[in-house]
């Protein structure tokens, strides 16, 4: 990558690569893949079919959605996968249940459509079934309890539509002040009448979505290039450029997808951006008495906003999270305003026995929504959550808007647009039958499907098995946070590692394991120890985690890209 190349005029005629029957490639991306396949696109002569700009849940979903497709596909990403908003959501898979409160029945239908697949076929072992708590407080007003009553009805009737099995998301009900407290043990207790019980999707993590989505895109062929900026980019290819090596090339492709979310904006002149910032609190779920149910509590004075307290991973609490324009430069991590931390606290307390205070917060983090600027007035949580696909002057397919749940519907369209737009084969979008690796059924391994074939193994490639009890071969135990974050290959990650005491926790009273931090470099493409605490896992979301665990994860990180080398 020392000099720059372009592909010469004369051989910008099509040419595609095969379609493949099934993934052939390995899923692992590392700094060794990553060297060669930069090599590679130096020495390519031919365009490439799609180049995706943009490594966040909506890119990597356009990335996996094209390669399997069989067209040829590079993602480039300035960053980090995950770098941006979608490692900031709140982490739920929902059902729309907010936009059949404000008449947008078309995203609403939408979300409970790509819920289902998440929850049912593409990434089963990610999403869990989350127990929603309306509280009938007395903060709560009447009004309020009929209206949420009502609203997680209607949330059903979309479930139903979707046709989710009451197996995988229960139907609403009302409790008594007895299991309210027992969901939700940090409630105020005088003058509870019980509540109502509905139930959503919850990812593990937002951020492990978008890496397993990489991963499989790059098992279907697609090149997965993080910390290469792109410059001079227009509808026919972009210069990339190195931020590691410092070299740089200039790709051409039939199609440039910009999948850049709240930084869409400096590719395409054309686009106008309203980002909206949505704040969360981090707390120790002690402090709330380690419920096992969300608490949703309305707005004062709302019958369609809330803030919620979400149970996450680490034993942690998530409050959140408020809706604020956010004009300006768009920065590398937005900061939560004081107002917003102040409101959050506020309002989950006037459901609690005990008020939370500052004292209370270990944590706060905030995301920038992409919303599109349609040059209305008011708020923006009035503007819609839907996605929009279209071909610009400059000749970009631009996929904007939309949110996390519906990423395999936005990176559909993108595709299909493309397609059409570049003149592409299409063999037809195969996303919605396609698991994510790790889950049951994904023929998608650490090893390439000939490497297995090479080695005698049976199935899929470089999988092991896991059995419903939660251990792989050798009967060794498996932690089951491991298998919650990697579904069926929780074995591999502990089978690949050379770290002393894999399943060790990174430090103690963090449930990570040494063998997670070996495997975000030798397998999910984490360059640096800031990738891993980040992003491959949330330990930097706490900053005093973060402080306790940084040498322990720098030190594997280190030995790890040293093996690589």
């Amino acid at each position: 990558m020392a000099r720059t190349r372009r592909t010469p005029a004369s051989l910008t005629a099509p040419q595609h690569d095969a379609a493949p029957a099934r993934p052939t490639h390995s899923s692992a991306l590392d700094g060794a893949r990553r060297g060669r396949e930069l090599d590679a696109l130096a020495a390519r002569t031919a365009p490439i079919d799609v180049l995706v700009i943009g490594g966040g849940v909506t890119g990597a979903g356009v990335a996996l959605d094209a390669a399997s497709r069989g067209l040829s596909v590079v993602l480039a990403e300035a960053q980090d996968l995950a770098f941006g908003t979608s490692r900031w959501s709140s982490k739920l898979v929902h059902g729309g249940l907010r936009y059949l409160a404000t008449g947008d029945l078309a995203v609403a239908r939408e979300s409970a459509d790509e819920r289902h697949l998440l929850m049912t076929r593409i990434a089963p072992h990610l999403v869990r079934s989350l127990p929603q708590l309306l509280p009938f407080a007395p903060s709560v007003s009447t009004r309020q309890r009929v209206f949420g009553t009502i609203g997680m009805g209607l949330g059903d009737g979309l479930r139903m539509l979707a046709r989710t099995p009451t197996s995988v998301l229960a139907h609403p009900r009302l409790v008594g002040p007895d299991e309210a407290l027992r969901l939700a043990p940090a409630l105020r207790r005088d003058r509870l009448r019980g509540g109502v019980i509905a139930h959503d999707g919850q990812l593990v993590d937002d951020a492990r979505l978008v890496v397993a989505l990489a991963r499989t895109a790059a098992a279907y062929g697609a090149t997965v290039l993080t910390r290469v900026r792109v410059s001079d980019a227009d509808g026919g290819g972009a210069t990339l450029v190195d931020a590691l090596g410092g070299g740089s090339l200039r790709v051409d492709a039939r199609a440039v997808v910009n999948a850049a979310g709240v930084w869409a904006g400096t590719l395409d002149p054309d686009i106008r951006m309203r980002p909206s910032r949505g704040t969360h609190l981090v707390l120790d779920a002690a402090a709330l008495g380690n419920p096992s149910a969300a608490l949703t509590v309305p707005h004062p004075g709302s019958i369609s906003r809330f803030v919620f307290a979400l149970p996450q991973q680490l034993g942690r609490v998530v409050v959140g999270l408020t809706d604020e324009d956010a004009p300006g430069p768009v920065p590398d991590v937005p900061r939560p305003g004081h107002d917003e931390i102040d409101f959050l606290l506020c309002t989950v307390s006037t459901a609690l026995e005990r008020p939370l205070g500052r004292d209370d917060v270990l944590g706060a983090f905030s995301g920038l929504r992409p919303l599109i600027d349609t040059g209305a007035d008011g708020s923006t949580a009035d503007l819609s959550r839907r996605h929009h696909v279209a071909v610009s002057a400059s000749g970009f397919v631009n996929v904007l808007g939309g949110k996390l749940t519906t990423y395999r519907a936005m990176a559909r369209d993108a595709v299909d647009l493309a397609c059409r737009h570049a003149r592409l084969p299409d063999s037809g979008c195969r996303t919605a039958r396609l698991p994510l690796i790790g889950a049951p059924g994904s023929e998608v391994g650490f090893a390439s499907a000939s490497d297995a074939v090479a080695s005698g193994s049976s199935g899929s490639a470089g999988r092991a098995s896991t059995t419903a009890a939660g251990r792989h071969d050798g009967d060794a135990e498996v932690p089951a946070s491991l298998v919650a974050r990697f579904g069926a290959e929780a074995p591999t990650v502990l089978a690949l590692a050379r770290c002393a005491g894999p399943d060790l926790p990174i430090v103690p009273g963090l449930d990570v394991t040494r063998a997670e931090v070996e495997f975000a470099v030798r397998a999910e493409g984490a360059l640096d120890a800031d990738d891993v605490l980040d992003r491959r896992t949330r330990i930097g979301l706490v900053d005093a985690d973060r402080a306790r665990a940084e040498a322990a994860v720098a030190e594997i990180v280190t030995a790890s890209l040293a093996h690589l080398a």
